[in-house]
């Protein structure tokens, strides 16, 4: 018997998915819920079980290949064996969107309330949504090509393009090989858009194409995860107008609360002690006292949240996610640890849930923990502030005239100007400060 298997839904807002690896070749056997393939979508990387046990009969979608959810990819023979001939994997590629007229010119910046409703009417993604507020291109002018006419990245990458966006940007493909040692010259720059199945991303910069193709050099495509990560990235500097604000705090009181209880902490909640709920619990008084920092903007609009879900960045080693702690402000200690601990685990074992990368009102990055002694992080949107903490070093400091060894740490905070202005940062921060150096709240 034949058991199709297809693209998930990975959560409401997620309407396709791109397959960057198979677990399984043809003809190997499968096991129910054993891993067989990995996706990216526009929130999350995950790894997808199988529906059922047998022999994997075909792979109808290849590495590399982004389609609509409910897209069958696979075929398992749930009657098979693990002797079955192996089938071909087949890397046709998708139906090609049919041509379009050049959309009409529109306005250098779209509205992002007005945007955002048209949007919903036509049915595009965020992902799509947001492409079309960078650009300035209007939704309802853009053909849908997918199911009951919602529009689709390749679509918006066609529009672009054919708006005249940055058409002479050189394109890489993501599934081309790695090129090295004084290749011949790359072929001519095409639009951004999906062909043979491949995913392009264009690479906007101002160097002309010939001065970044010299001496010895290896080209390597950026994964889709590393895509994502750079539209959003380029997409918050664009949107939000970035400023930042540095300060000391001296960790020693926590230091030794920490040094004092974690053995103990561990023993008793089977889970280690970090600095990083203490800098949560800080960040979260910061937060009560000044809520135009737990906000967002739309258009004209500021919403301040009334939740506070604090996104945690998470390093990988294939890139980055902000995996959030939801109502931090109802937690103590124990239940921000566990909550990150789990939410960290599962994020580098491609376990996470959509929702669990949603909805955060503020953001923290820890450069410090790789030793940097301070960074200035993008704003992780919508977000519009995120606490970035330095390396906890002692050093020297002058107390009550007198020079003591502390245990510092420098924080900063990168926070949109539309929004926020720099007295209320600057108190922010104090707050932040304040409840760190003056802690009271037990642990164990």
């Amino acid at each position: 018997m034949a058991v199709d298997i297809v693209m998930p839904q990975m959560g409401e807002s997620i309407f396709e998915g791109t397959i960057t690896k198979w677990l399984k070749k043809p003809g190997d056997k499968v096991e129910r819920d054993e891993p067989l393939f990995e996706i990216s979508t526009d929130k999350v990387d995950a790894e997808i079980t199988s529906p059922s046990a047998g022999v994997l009969k075909e792979i109808k979608v290849g590495e590399g290949q982004t389609v609509p959810i409910q897209t069958i990819v696979g075929v398992i023979d749930a009657a098979g064996s693990a002797a079955a001939a192996p089938a071909p994997v087949k890397t046709a590629a998708l139906p090609p969107a049919p041509a379009k007229a050049a959309p009409a010119p529109v306005a250098a910046a779209v509205a992002p309330a007005s945007s955002g409703s048209a949007a919903e009417r036509i049915h595009s993604s965020p992902l799509v949504r947001r492409m079309a507020m960078e650009h300035g291109i209007d939704l309802s002018t853009v053909e849908g090509t997918g199911a009951g006419g919602r529009i689709s990245k390749q679509d918006i990458e066609t529009a672009i393009a054919a708006a005249g966006a940055p058409a002479a940007a050189p394109t890489y493909s993501a599934t081309a090989p790695a090129v090295s040692s004084r290749p011949a010259p790359p072929p001519p720059a095409a639009a951004p858009g999906v062909s043979g199945g491949q995913v392009h991303v264009a690479l906007e910069t101002a160097v002309p194409r010939e001065k970044m193709y010299f001496g010895n050099y290896e080209v390597h495509p950026m994964s889709t995860m590393r895509q994502r990560i750079a539209e959003h990235m380029v997409a918050s500097k664009r949107v939000s107008a970035h400023v930042y604000s540095v300060d000391e705090i001296d960790m020693t009181k926590v230091a030794a609360l920490r040094a004092k209880s974690k053995d103990e902490f561990e023993k008793r909640y089977e889970t280690k002690l970090t600095f990083m709920p203490f800098f949560v619990k800080a960040a979260v008084a910061g937060l009560r006292a000044f809520p135009t920092l737990n906000a967002s903007l739309d258009g004209s609009n500021v919403i301040l949240h009334k939740e506070i879900n604090v996104g945690i960045a998470v390093a990988l080693d294939w890139g980055l996610l902000v995996p959030v702690v939801k109502n931090a402000d109802e937690k103590n200690i124990l239940g921000i640890q566990r909550n990150m601990n789990d939410l960290a685990e599962r994020a580098r074992s491609k376990k996470l849930k959509p929702e669990e990368v949603q909805e955060s009102t503020f953001s923290i990055t820890n450069p410090g923990v790789f030793g940097g002694l301070f960074g200035l992080p993008v704003i992780n949107q919508p977000n519009v502030g995120i606490l970035g903490l330095g390396a906890i070093e002692k050093r020297p400091v002058v107390i009550n005239d007198s020079i003591a060894i502390r245990s510092m740490c420098y924080v900063t905070l990168s926070y949109d100007h539309r929004v926020v202005d720099g007295a209320i940062a600057h108190r922010f921060l104090h707050k932040v400060k304040e409840t760190l150096e003056e802690w009271s709240e037990p642990v164990l």
